[in-house]
């Protein structure tokens, strides 16, 4: 793709059908000539391009069309003239989605799994281990796991290809049919190329971007659907323009040669410049006369289009790109913790290899003749060398293949878990959630701070018609026989639109007034609803007589037009140049001069018409911000009114747009109707052209009114808010609408209250003026500290971790509502720290007018400084850019189409189930994975450490301790199911408890369950149960004898002792772990050291000796050892040792130190308890004296808390009543200290405080 397009001064132009004047370069194939999005990195965001494409005029030259380096400047297609199009060797219409072949799949897939640190870091020890000089085990003990992983991995690859290869198969076989010779031929969509003519019908899909040239409608119309594109459902319109709607008949196709010169193939699929020349002529091209590919042709019976990109140029397979892979914060730490292990791994190999360099210089060289080094050794030096790789071979099992394997696998089990939740299904829309990404779920656990769209996600965006004011007056309230204003409730019938034939019946308005007016014929009210009627691009479909349908581009639009039809001003159909309007039962058609259509900059949307008369009017709609400033002067008195009521409509939470009206002389707009020709037909800036010509006629508009649209919250927002609130989550709402519809929308949802200290709204325009006001805020907050604090005073200057931290821990609660104006200053490089910690101080933030970038931008801030976990949640393309920046992605599947959705990691149809994602599947996923790791490396550090502690006696020789069968399968077969069990089950609390007690949430904000202290426990657990594992059976042995007299202590016995001891102490370990028993963890635990001693009783069988006499050689070494009283004895006591101080410990700490968990599991066994023994009581059925079962509270009650209504959760709060104060205290120092040792935002020192 061009990034730019060198200017050159455009060359004389060819007579058309001869050949250039200088030859066609030649260039590399384009698949390969250009990256593809994969390699590129393309988001499903259109990326912002520069647009220097040719100056409009005659055909650029040639030598511009490609640089020496083969990409692609502009394109250029000639209709009907294959050889022509093929010099350019343009990509054919083949698509592969796919990345291997039969040949190709090995290699490659080998090779992007060995891109992995831990495949290459086993493959090395693989290597190491065919080198007999330094390998103590056979090959198989690295291989099988590892060839295990590979194969796996590779599975699950080679199935992902073969549904690709399905699909892409699928697809490039279609059938089109296409103009060939004169003659319309089937073709696959393989076959199809660049400047072939191609025949659609209805219902089918367009097969690559075409330019639509001619169709069955009328003047060249064609309705097309676009949900692949960007998840839109409502029909949208394209147009052929006039030149070629006419080339309806195959004749006059076949003898079509116009050519095409367009931008090059991009990834923006609302954009398209080009233009068409044909018969000496030149006709500008745009994104309303092309068919993309993806698209499917609704309501139309057939149409012709012209091929400009097929394949990989198409817009679909542009924005196919990859997503960034986001890593979880376990994920990270694991690295470090690797790292950490490996340097742990070397420091034991140095240590037992210089051991074995100083033994065999001390005593091995003494006994050359028993014990003669290998060949290749020559020097106790070189035996330590060579002793230091076998140790890092033996001991390379701390960190074993099986451990990513096993993550995976837990990772896969918790999202098909979200994927099953009933809870989380959507009945209405049968919508399931859906977790879009395996990596990302015990990160759902430690959210601190979520960023949430409001309209469509706090919000229904099902909009509803409900208020408007017309030339200063107000209607849509209903005032009772005081004059108060009456509550829905109270409202008597709605307004009856029987006299309207066409009114949609499920509309509703309750003020008859507006009506009266309309049939009273009042001018002013009649050119409000006209303009409804008239500005806009809604598509009205008629099934029956009378039965209209409106297909809008967005809901607002289809609540203006619908109103406009039940008050008297049916829209009924639409021509490219007319549109058709029943205006009180009469039948009125516009001629449509020109649509100046909305978008996010201009922010308003106008038609210019000329009714029956000749009278030619603008109307315009828009955003009061940007349509207030563009009315004529004599409109002051009325703009004023109307500002009242805007002001009033906002505060409501009402979604407001202004509505105006100029008229134009004929003259004026023929002039100015050459200007926007002019504007369309150049091809350099033709946006920013056209932006000034429609500039220039928006202006000293008058005033008509406004519009008042409800957009309901959805069901349980204020309820999930308020949850997540205790769950010690930051809520900020980030959103396009106006400062006031949002703050009202802010207090209907919970996220404001009444009883905030102080809300403060920034609405500077300047640098200064934010500053200023962000300075206040702050110093209002401390001013608060301090007095609660009874005079305690902090000094001004604090370094930001410090300002930070104060600000975080004051008193009060408070809001922060900023303006987009503002917030473009605020998130400025020498403001943003300021910004930042003002907001973090504040219970909630409420951003208003925000671009999608300044999303964006502001959840980066907080992950850049706050090293916290954020997740932004949306439903709309705007929000497609603060979901991937967002360490996690949520979509809402909503009325804005799926774009949200495709760009996200979860997705689910409501915003209340966001409670479930987090507090439930969430902190579960965390609880599980960090249970999981501690075991992990628990039990490993146990087994591996065995052989540190063997080598001092057996003179650092790298011998191992257990069999090499033993070594093999202990990850794999002995120990793999029971830890999978709990990564995959357990449960410290029920889902009840957890969504009854947020508080729980705690301790994955704080990062408690799975840190580097936690990891450092578990490796000295490790360690300490290795040496026990070690030595205890070492001394029982020293001087134990069998039963008939004869020594105990041989090598074989004393392995099967130490092995047997070690499955069945972390067997009896993680029977201690879990919390949440079920038949799979019993069934795999017990199952697991079944297994165990069927195949060590089998390994040491006469069968497997008879088969594999070599590798078997010490048969009933198993049964005569365990036949022992003494070894089970042995076992019995290791197994005590190990587990009494891991039991004694956590007895202690649950009667010293309980944390929440334990104390909700109390409670919940109390309350069992009070059941049962209440149950027993009425069957015993006892009379006597009625006393009080009410048991007064050592603590202060909540009494005052019920009756200020702020308990929104209260058995959250009276949980408190149950924990003890220091398990209290212990969190928030916890909390304090996390926030003191943060990274500093602004990076400076501390500074002392003033006294």
């Amino acid at each position: 793709m061009a990034l730019c397009a060198k200017k050159r001064p455009p060359a004389p132009v060819p007579p058309w059908g001869a050949a250039p004047s200088e030859p066609l370069r030649p260039r590399t194939d384009r698949q390969t000539a250009r990256p593809s999005p994969a390699q590129t990195g393309i988001m499903t965001v259109p990326k912002e391009m520069p647009e220097k494409w040719a100056r409009a005029g005659a055909p650029p030259s040639w030598s511009r069309k490609k640089p020496s380096w083969g990409t692609e400047e502009e394109r250029r297609a000639r209709a009907n003239d294959r050889e022509y199009n093929e010099r350019f060797q343009y990509a054919s219409n083949c698509i592969k989605t796919s990345k291997y072949n039969i040949l190709t799949f090995l290699p490659v897939n080998l090779f992007e799994q060995f891109q992995e640190v831990a495949n290459t870091y086993f493959l090395f020890l693989l290597i190491l281990q065919l080198i007999p000089q330094i390998s103590s085990l056979s090959w198989f003990t690295t291989i099988v796991p590892l060839v295990l992983v590979l194969t796996i991995t590779a599975v699950k690859d080679a199935t992902d290809d073969y549904f690709r290869h399905k699909s892409d198969n699928q697809v490039n076989n279609r059938q089109s049919q296409v103009l060939i010779n004169g003659i319309l031929q089937q073709e696959q969509w393989m076959n199809v190329c660049v400047g072939d003519i191609i025949k659609l019908e209805n219902n089918q899909f367009v097969a690559a971007d075409l330019l639509l040239l001619s169709s069955s409608e009328p003047h060249g119309l064609c309705y097309i659907e676009t949900a692949e594109l960007d998840g839109e459902t409502n029909m949208k319109v394209r147009q052929a323009i006039p030149v070629t709607s006419e080339l309806g008949d195959i004749s006059k196709l076949a003898k079509f040669d116009g050519e095409v010169i367009c931008e090059p193939p991009n990834n923006k699929l609302d954009k398209f410049s080009g233009t068409l020349y044909w018969k000496e002529n030149k006709f500008p091209l745009s994104n309303q006369n092309m068919l993309l590919r993806g698209c499917v042709l609704r309501n139309t019976e057939w149409c012709f289009g012209l091929v400009i990109f097929a394949g990989p140029d198409t817009k679909l397979m542009q924005n196919s790109g990859r997503t960034k892979f986001k890593r979880t914060s376990i994920d990270r730490l694991m690295n470090t913790l690797v790292l950490w292990i490996f340097g742990f791994l070397v420091c034991m190999g140095v240590i037992l290899a210089i051991g074995n360099a100083i033994w065999e210089h001390e005593v091995g060289t003494r006994f050359q003749v028993y014990l003669p080094w290998d060949e290749a050794v020559d020097s106790a030096f070189f035996s330590g060398f060579l002793s230091f790789w076998s140790y890092i071979i033996i001991l390379n099992t701390v960190v074993p293949i099986s451990l990513y394997v096993s993550v995976e696998v837990i990772r896969l089990g918790h999202s098909y878990f979200i994927n099953w939740d009933k809870k989380m299904f959507c009945m209405k829309k049968r919508t399931p959630a859906e977790a879009r990404t395996t990596t990302l779920n015990e990160e759902l656990g430690q959210v601190e701070y979520i960023f949430s769209d409001k309209t469509g996600t706090l919000t229904q965006n099902i909009m509803v018609f409900n208020k408007c004011s017309i030339n200063g007056r107000s209607y849509g309230d209903v005032f009772d026989v005081l004059g108060h204003k009456a509550e829905l409730g109270e409202r008597p019938e709605p307004v009856n639109f029987s006299f309207n034939p066409l009114a949609d019946k499920k509309f509703l308005f309750w003020d008859p007034t507006l009506l009266e007016a309309v049939k009273m014929g009042d001018p002013h009210t009649h050119e409000f609803f006209r303009l409804l009627s008239l500005c806009h691009t809604v598509m009205s479909e008629e099934k029956n007589e009378g039965e209209l349908y409106y297909k809008a581009q967005s809901p607002d639009e289809g609540a203006l037009v619908t109103a406009a039809r039940n008050f008297g001003f049916v829209f009924r159909s639409r021509t490219p140049k007319t549109i058709t309007v029943h205006e009180m039962g009469t039948a009125i058609t516009y001629q449509l001069l020109a649509i100046l259509d909305f978008n996010n900059i201009r922010k308003r949307m106008s038609v210019i018409v000329r009714n029956p008369e000749g009278k030619i009017r603008l109307y315009c709609k828009g955003a009061d911000t940007i349509l207030l400033d563009r009315l004529h002067h004599s409109t002051q008195e009325l703009l004023n009114t109307t500002t009242d009521h805007l002001n009033e409509y906002a505060g409501e939470g009402l979604r407001t747009l202004v509505l105006a009206y100029k008229d134009l002389d004929e003259e004026y707009y023929e002039e100015w109707a050459e200007r926007r020709l002019q504007a369309s037909l150049a091809q350099d800036s033709r946006e920013d052209r056209l932006a000034s010509v429609y500039e220039e006629v928006e202006s000293d508009m008058m005033l008509l009114g406004a519009t008042a649209i409800e957009d309901k919250l959805q069901q349980g927002v204020p309820e999930t808010i308020a949850l997540l609130t205790l769950a010690n989550i930051k809520i900020w709402v980030l959103t396009g609408d106006k400062q006031e519809t949002a703050v009202n929308i802010g207090y209907s949802c919970k996220m404001l209250t009444d009883d905030m200290t102080e809300v403060f709204i920034v609405t500077g325009h300047t640098v200064l003026e934010v500053r200023e006001e962000l300075r206040k805020a702050r110093e209002k907050m401390m001013d608060s500290s301090r007095t609660v604090g009874n005079g305690f005073t902090y000094q001004e200057k604090l370094s930001s971790s410090k300002l930070t931290s104060v600000l975080e821990a004051v008193a009060g609660e408070y809001a922060l509502v900023i303006n987009g104006h503002s917030l473009a200053h605020a998130l400025e490089a020498d403001m943003e720290l300021e910004f930042l910690e003002t907001a973090c101080a504040c219970k909630a933030v409420i951003c208003c007018r925000v671009t999608p970038l300044q999303k964006a931008q502001v959840v980066e801030l907080v992950k850049k400084y706050k090293k916290a976990v954020t997740l932004a949640i949306g439903d709309g393309a705007n929000d497609v850019s603060m979901i991937k920046t967002a360490h996690i992605g949520v979509g809402i599947s909503g009325q804005e189409g799926i774009q949200a959705v495709l760009a996200s990691d979860y997705s689910f149809s409501q915003f209340k189930f966001l409670q479930r994602l987090l507090l439930v599947h969430g902190r579960w996923s965390y609880l599980r994975m960090c249970k999981f790791l501690c075991y992990f490396f628990y039990k490993n550090f146990a087994f591996t450490m065995v052989h540190f502690w063997f080598g001092f006696f057996c003179g650092f020789s790298a011998q191992t301790v257990y069999d090499q069968y033993f070594i093999t399968l202990y990850n794999i077969v002995y120990t793999s199911l029971p830890v999978l069990a709990m990564g995959v089950f357990d449960q410290d609390v029920p889902e009840q408890r957890s969504m009854e007690y947020p508080k729980l949430y705690e301790p994955g904000q704080l990062n408690l369950l799975f840190n580097k202290r936690e990891f450092f426990i578990c490796i000295a657990q490790g360690i300490y149960t290795s040496v026990l594992m070690f030595f205890i059976p070492y001394g029982a042995f020293a001087e134990a004898t069998r039963d008939d007299g004869t020594q105990l202590a041989d090598y074989q016995s004393f392995a099967v002792t130490v092995a047997t001891s070690l499955v069945i102490v972390v067997s009896v370990q993680i029977g201690l772990d879990t919390g949440y028993w079920t038949a799979i963890n019993h069934f795999f635990i017990w199952g697991s050291l079944a297994v165990y001693f069927a195949i060590l009783f089998a390994m040491h069988s006469n069968g497997l000796f008879d088969m594999f006499p070599n590798q078997f050689r010490f048969v009933g070494n198993a049964q005569n050892t365990l036949a022992q009283p003494t070894v089970w004895l042995t076992i019995v006591l290791t197994t005590v040792v190990c587990i009494m101080p891991v039991v004694a410990f956590r007895f202690l700490r649950l009667n010293l130190k309980p944390d929440l968990s334990d104390t909700v599991r109390y409670t919940q066994l109390v309350r069992k308890k009070q059941k049962a023994q209440h149950r027993c009581m009425r069957r015993v059925g006892r009379t006597g004296s009625r006393r009080s079962g009410y048991a007064f509270s050592h603590q202060e009650g909540f009494g005052e808390l019920i009756m200020s209504g702020k308990n929104m959760r209260l058995s959250s709060l009276a949980l408190s009543g149950f924990t003890t104060r220091s398990s209290s205290s212990w969190i928030e120092s916890l909390r304090r200290k996390k926030s003191d040792s943060a990274s500093s935002p602004s990076g400076g020192a501390d500074k002392p405080l003033k006294g």
